[in-house]
């Protein structure tokens, strides 16, 4: 019997990537940018045997199928293929979050699905590989790998991984999730993706990317709100008018959305330092200090449309525990 249990946090993005180059090694069309988030967290057990007839996968208590299921066996088949074993895997994964709802759950998810079947497949790999790997399996998981700040750039195979420009303790940035919608979104990333390049704005969001990223950079190193705040919320700005414009379109955003985008804008104006960015999906993540989070908080909390709140710091990358899920 080969057991391991991993676990990794989801990251959010502050310069996203949005279109791929190539998707089946989910190569980005742009860098991005991230940091990990402490206060989101999955764990997963994969263990391999000779008895399992099939690989069997469980997430939040609810056995897998269909598209799903086929994404998580293919990636474990890049791993039974590094080890050269056959054996079938049973996977168990929880979250202490909503899945599918744009809180970057495929991140943490293929993370820690890629430690913990690595080493249970008795294999080691540096962090650099572990991170091509989890890419394979979901573009933004290979920033899951490092810990704290980190930047995916590459456009190769073997270019195309994260890598920590930050540690957690780097600085004590808060993400504070308003979260208006629990249920899943209505349309994958994965689709988002392939529809990128048909919107008119595309070519120009990944033009202004470069001049985005540097800001960020800079703001991340210079502990500098501002600046990591103003490229972040032009960015996701940019990267929604994509959506919005491709064909078919996508609109992610609930009336509360965009509620919450107006009360941050406004707040600053009022002097409380803090910035809004959303993925792909209607929740907004608020960017502060950790000495704003208490007041972003309860702020969020009186908005109508907020369903409920998430307060996360810096987080850790991927690592390994003995508290197995089975």
């Amino acid at each position: 019997m080969r057991k391991a249990t991993a676990v990794a946090h989801p990251n959010i993005a502050f310069v996203k990537f949005w279109g791929k180059v190539d998707e089946a090694l989910n190569l980005p069309a742009n860098p991005s940018l991230s940091m990990n988030l402490a206060a989101l967290t999955t764990v997963t057990t994969v263990e391999y045997r000779p008895g399992y007839r099939k690989d069997a996968v469980t997430i939040d208590h609810q056995p897998v199928s269909g598209p799903a299921w086929d994404r998580i066996v293919a990636h474990l088949d890049r791993v039974r293929a590094l080890a050269g074993i056959d054996d079938r895997a049973r996977v168990v994964s929880v979250n202490n979050f909503p899945v599918g709802t744009g809180l970057a759950s495929s991140a943490s998810g293929f993370a820690a699905l890629s430690l913990a079947a690595v080493r249970a497949a008795g294999l080691e790999m540096s962090e650099a590989a572990l991170s091509r790997l989890a890419r394979q399996g979901s573009g933004s998981a290979c920033r899951s790998v490092p810990g704290g700040f980190t930047l995916w750039e590459g456009d190769t195979d073997e270019t195309s991984w994260a890598r920590q420009v930050a540690p957690p303790e780097h600085w004590d940035l808060r993400d504070v999730v308003a979260v208006v919608e629990h249920r899943p979104k209505a349309v994958s990333s994965s689709t988002g993706h392939r529809l990128a390049r048909t919107s008119p704005f595309y070519a120009a969001r990944l033009a202004w990317v470069p001049e985005l990223l540097s800001a960020a950079m800079e703001g991340i190193q210079r502990r500098d709100l501002a600046r990591l705040g103003e490229a972040a919320e032009a960015d996701a700005l940019a990267l929604h008018g994509v959506m919005m414009t491709s064909r078919p379109s996508l609109l992610y955003w609930q009336p509360a959305t965009v509620q919450v985008m107006q009360a941050v804008r406004a707040w600053r104006e009022e002097g409380l330092s803090v910035y809004f960015t959303i993925d792909a999906g209607p929740n907004v993540h608020c960017l502060c200090l950790a000495g704003a989070a208490g007041e972003v908080e309860t702020r969020l909390r009186n908005l109508s449309g907020v369903q409920s709140v998430v307060v996360s710091g810096p987080g850790d990358g991927v690592r390994l525990t003995d508290q197995h899920l089975f």
